[in-house]
């Protein structure tokens, strides 16, 4: 592995999931579970051997720095390199960043102390695995200037979203902003690899132009001079761009071959917390789910993501549901496709549907 610094973007396309981010950033979002979003990046980075990670942050990010700590549960609480955690200002401002460029300008301090040869930049609202060294490889064996990881699925309409063409050598040769054709495209996940002194120049010249856009101003307009490349990720990978995609990416982990291509071979780290088993009374019905530490279960469960201490009460039936940490279903409830943020008290006798395109959402503390 060649040496090689992260910077992940912890607060990147939060106006996709306005539901999910009023109280968090996007990578703090709860995940299968017991994981959060930013989990797959610092595992994929901490598996690849990269060391030193540069977290960008911006709002809400109280629960996000609760979940990373000093780095430990990621190996990353080191004396030399490690986690280390960038403000969300513009450089000499005190202006927080609108986009991804203004951000890698903030960012420019901790990319110009780094001796690493190449940076890989990363967002953290995708759940996947990738061995970025391979990337490396790759960028290195093509001589690029920048190469990017896509993945190949249909396009969706979201606030931001970027595709490409390539010739037989994976050489992009067209680049399209928020496409309006449909189908399957080559779509780019926001995994990006560069050589740091290359990035930082890049970073100059826009600050220097006064561009705002990484993709409009740099990419797009320079495919015929830069030697952008393209590496396929051929593998699963979930993009949480809606709270209908966060509900989809949550159910996937309930295929079997899913969770074992997502957490079998290589780790995927998370916070640790210890706490008593799951308790099934006899009255406890529960098919199909992912059950997690703490919770007490008394009435039927079916498809469903429960994260831990979750409590559902006697005759209460809940199907196709995710309930985050700490929520209280009360007797003879009855839910269907529901997503309930962390510490909701669900009183007696309701009744809450919504559809796996449109799940319904509880608000964070909400008393129904």
């Amino acid at each position: 592995m060649a040496s090689t610094v992260g910077v992940i973007f912890s607060s990147i396309n939060e106006e996709n999931v306005p539901e999910l981010t009023k109280v968090r950033s996007i990578g703090s979002i709860p995940y299968g579970g017991r994981y959060r979003m930013v989990d797959f990046a610092l595992s994929n980075m901490v598996n690849s051997g990269i060391t030193t990670v540069g977290m960008i942050t911006k709002n809400n990010y109280q629960s996000l720095l609760d979940h990373l700590g000093s780095g430990k549960n990621w190996d990353l609480a080191r004396k030399e390199g490690g986690l280390i955690l960038l403000p969300p200002y513009i450089n000499g401002t005190e202006t927080l960043y609108r986009n991804r460029l203004e951000a890698l300008k903030g960012a420019t301090s901790f990319l110009k102390k780094a001796k690493e040869d190449f940076v890989v930049l990363t967002d953290s609202d995708a759940a996947y695995k990738l061995d970025y060294s391979k990337v490396i490889d790759y960028h290195v064996e093509k001589n690029a200037d920048i190469t990017m990881v896509y993945h190949e699925h249909p396009v969706r309409k979201t606030h931001y979203y970027m595709t490409f063409d390539t010739d037989k050598n994976g050489r992009i040769t067209e680049l399209e902003i928020n496409p309006s054709a449909s189908g399957v495209k080559k779509n780019f996940i926001n995994v990006m690899v560069a050589r740091t002194s290359f990035l930082l120049r890049l970073i100059q010249n826009a600050i220097q132009h006064g561009y705002t856009s990484f993709g409009r101003d740099i990419l797009s307009p320079n495919l015929k001079t830069l030697n952008l490349y393209a590496y396929k990720l051929d593998s699963y990978y979930a993009n949480i761009d809606s709270l209908a995609s966060y509900f989809k990416a949550n159910m996937d982990l309930l295929d079997k071959n899913i969770r074992n291509e997502l957490f079998c071979d290589r780790d995927v780290y998370t916070k640790i917390n210890d706490s008593a088993p799951a308790k099934f009374t006899a009255t406890a019905k529960v098919k199909n789910s992912l059950i997690s530490d703490g919770c007490l279960i008394e009435g039927t469960v079916e498809n469903c993501i429960l994260f831990r201490g979750v409590k559902i009460g006697k005759g209460a039936t809940v199907k196709n549901c995710i309930l985050m940490s700490e929520n209280i279903i009360g007797e003879n409830c009855n839910l269907a496709y529901v997503i309930s943020d962390k510490d909701s008290v669900i009183r007696d006798n309701r009744v809450l549907a919504g559809c796996e395109m449109q799940p319904y959402f509880i608000n964070k503390g909400s008393l129904i």
